[in-house]
C-alpha cells in the first residue's frame, strides 16, 4: 500500500524513469553513486522526509548530516547541501526512501537500471560467438555481387538482428558484425575497396530495416546508434572516392550496375532519416554512378513517381545538377519549404564558383525562416558556423562580400560576433554601431584597441557610446561606478576637443552636473578628477 498521496505517484514515476536514463550504467562514477546511495538507504540514514510543493525534502545522516531536495518535475534541479555537483549518493538515498514509501521496489529499480549493462555484455559475447561460427564456415568468397550481399545480410541478421535487440544493444552488436565483415574481405586492394563499399551500403540498408522492424523511434535511434549511420556514410564517401580515382577493371562494371539498382529503393522508401538517405544517394551518384545514360534513366524513373516525397524531389534535383541542368534543379527546389536549407551545403561544396552563385543566393534567402523554424539556440548556432564556413570561400574568391554580409544579417542574433567583426574590419562603423545597439550595447565589451581606432578614424560615432556608458555608470549609484563614469568623461572631453566642439562639451557637462546635483559622491569624484573646480 502506498504511503504517499496519489498526486505524487505520477511525478515520482516520471522522476524515477528520468533518473534511470540519466545515470550511465557503464560509468564507474554513476555506479558508485547508486551503490553508496543504496547503502545509506538500507542503513536507515534518511530521516525527516517531507512532501511539498518544492518536491521531496529529506535529511541524510552521512559523515555529517546533509539536506536534500528532489525536484520531481525537473530532476536536474534537485539539490544537496554536500559539495558534489549533479546527482550524489544522498539524493539517491532519499529517492530510494520515497520510492519504497510509494510501493515501488528499490531492488527492482536497481536491477532494471543495471539490465542494459548486463544485456550488452551478454549480447557482445553472443555476437562474438556467432561471428566466430560464421568465420569458420565462410572461408574466402570469390568476387560475386550476389554472394557478397547475401553473406552481408545473413551475417547482419544473425549478429545484430537476431531476437528483439534493444536500441542500446545495437552499437555493440554492430561492432561485432563490422569486424566480421572486414574479416571476409578479399586480399587484393582494388577488390577489397569494392567489397567494403558494397558492405557499407548493405549495412546502411539493414540498419534502416532494423529500426523500422523493431519500432525504434527517432529519439531512440538518435540517442543510441545514429552515429553508426554517419560513420557508414563517411566510409562510403571515402571508398567511393578511392574507387572513382583508380582505373577500375571491366569486371567491376557488373558490380557497380547492380549496386546502382539496389540503392534506388533506399531513396524511394518511407524510412525515416531522410537526410542520411539523400546524402547516400548524392554521394554514390556523384562519385560512382557516372554514366550519363544511367543518370538519365534513373531521372525518368524518379519523374514517374506519383506524390513525390522530399528525398525523391531532392534526388531529382541532384541528377539535374549532375547533368548540368542547373535551372531545372533550382526550379524543383524553390517551391520547397525551409526544411531543405541544410541540403544546400553539399551542393555548395561540390559546385565550382561559376555555377554556385544562384544556389548561394537561394540558400541565403532561406536562412532566416530556417532558423525561426529550428528555434533551438545550440542547433542554430551550429548551423550558423557551418553556413559561414561554406560561404566564405565562394564570397572571398568572387568578391561577393555583399552576399556574405546578407547571410550574417539573416543569421542574427546567432551571428553577432562574426557580423560585428566583419563590419569593423570593413570600417563600416555606422553599421557596426547600429548592430551594437540592436543587441544592447555594453561599452565595457569594446576593446581599448578598437576605441583607439574609432577615436582616430571616426570620432563622432563614439559620442553616443560614451554618453550611454556614462549614464549607465551614474545609474549604478556607488563610488566605484562614479569613478568609472569620471574616467569616461575625461575621454569624452578629449574627443570633443579633437572635434573642436568644446562649447558642446561645456554645455553637456553643465547639464549633467545640474541633473546629478543631489548625487554628492558623484560630484566629489568629478572634483577629484578635475572636471570641475574644487
Amino acid at each position: 500500500m502506498s504511503l504517499i498521496p496519489e498526486s505524487f505517484i505520477e511525478p515520482l514515476q516520471w522522476f524515477s524513469d528520468e533518473l534511470k536514463g540519466s545515470l550511465n550504467t557503464e560509468s564507474s562514477v554513476d555506479a558508485d553513486i547508486v551503490h553508496k546511495g543504496l547503502i545509506l538507504y538500507r542503513q536507515n540514514s534518511v530521516s525527516q522526509l517531507k512532501l511539498g510543493e518544492d518536491g521531496v525534502l529529506g535529511t541524510v545522516q552521512d559523515v555529517i548530516p546533509v539536506k536534500v531536495r528532489l525536484d520531481l518535475n525537473l530532476p536536474y534541479s534537485s539539490e544537496c547541501s554536500c559539495s558534489t555537483e549533479g546527482y550524489c549518493r544522498h539524493q539517491l538515498a532519499v529517492f530510494f526512501k520515497i520510492l519504497a514509501h510509494g510501493s515501488g521496489s528499490v531492488s527492482s529499480w536497481v536491477d532494471e537500471w543495471r539490465q542494459p549493462l548486463r544485456e550488452k555484455r551478454e549480447a557482445k559475447t553472443l555476437g562474438l560467438d556467432r561471428a566466430k561460427d560464421l568465420l569458420k564456415t565462410a572461408g574466402y568468397m570469390k568476387p560475386d555481387y550476389q554472394t557478397w550481399t547475401k553473406a552481408f545480410r545473413e551475417s547482419f541478421d544473425q549478429i545484430v538482428g537476431s531476437g528483439n535487440p534493444k536500441p542500446y544493444l545495437v552499437n555493440e552488436l554492430f561492432g561485432v558484425y563490422a569486424r566480421r565483415l572486414k574479416a571476409g574481405a578479399p586480399f587484393k586492394q582494388e577488390w577489397k575497396n569494392l567489397y567494403m563499399l558494397i558492405g557499407a551500403v548493405v549495412s546502411f540498408e539493414k540498419l534502416l530495416e532494423l529500426s523500422v522492424n523493431h519500432e525504434h523511434d527517432v529519439a531512440a535511434v538518435d540517442r543510441y546508434y545514429r552515429h553508426l549511420f554517419q560513420n557508414i556514410l563517411d566510409d562510403i564517401e571515402d571508398l567511393s572516392n578511392r574507387l572513382s580515382i583508380q582505373s577500375m577493371p571491366f569486371a567491376f562494371d557488373e558490380f557497380i550496375e547492380q549496386l546502382k539498382d539496389d540503392t534506388l529503393p533506399l531513396l524511394l522508401s518511407d524510412f525515416s532519416l531522410e537526410f542520411d538517405r539523400v546524402h547516400l544517394f548524392r554521394l554514390l551518384w556523384s562519385d560512382l554512378f557516372k554514366k550519363k545514360e544511367w543518370r538519365e534513366e534513373v531521372m525518368k524513373q524518379l519523374e514517374a513517381v506519383p506524390n513525390k516525397n522530399l528525398p525523391v524531389t531532392l534526388g531529382l534535383s541532384h541528377l539535374h545538377l549532375l547533368l548540368r541542368e542547373d535551372e531545372k534543379a533550382l526550379a524543383l527546389l524553390r517551391p520547397l519549404d525551409e526544411e531543405i536549407t541544410p541540403y544546400f551545403f553539399y551542393w555548395m561544396e561540390q559546385l565550382d564558383n561559376k555555377r554556385m552563385e544562384p544556389f548561394v543566393i537561394e540558400f541565403v534567402s532561406r536562412i532566416k525562416e530556417y532558423l525561426s523554424w529550428r528555434n533551438d539556440y545550440y542547433a542554430c548556432r551550429s548551423f550558423m558556423k557551418m553556413a559561414t564556413q561554406a560561404l566564405t570561400p565562394f564570397c572571398s574568391e568572387t568578391n561577393r562580400l555583399d552576399i556574405y554580409e546578407k547571410a550574417l544579417a539573416q543569421m542574427l542574433p546567432y551571428s553577432f560576433h562574426e557580423y560585428e567583426y566583419f563590419l569593423f574590419e570593413k570600417k563600416e562603423y555606422e553599421k557596426w554601431m547600429e548592430l551594437q545597439t540592436y543587441v544592447g550595447f555594453n561599452f565595457d565589451n569594446v576593446s581599448k584597441d578598437r576605441i583607439k581606432i574609432l577615436t582616430a578614424e571616426d570620432a563622432p560615432i563614439l559620442l553616443p557610446l560614451y554618453h550611454q556608458a556614462i549614464q549607465a555608470d551614474i545609474d549604478g549609484k556607488n563610488r566605484d561606478a562614479y569613478k568609472q563614469a569620471v574616467r569616461k568623461l575625461k575621454k569624452l572631453r578629449t574627443i570633443y576637443k579633437k572635434m573642436k566642439r568644446i562649447d558642446d562639451w561645456n554645455l553637456f557637462l553643465e547639464m549633467l552636473l545640474v541633473r546629478t546635483k543631489r548625487l554628492r559622491a558623484f560630484q566629489e569624484e568629478c572634483k577629484r578628477g578635475k572636471l570641475i573646480d574644487a
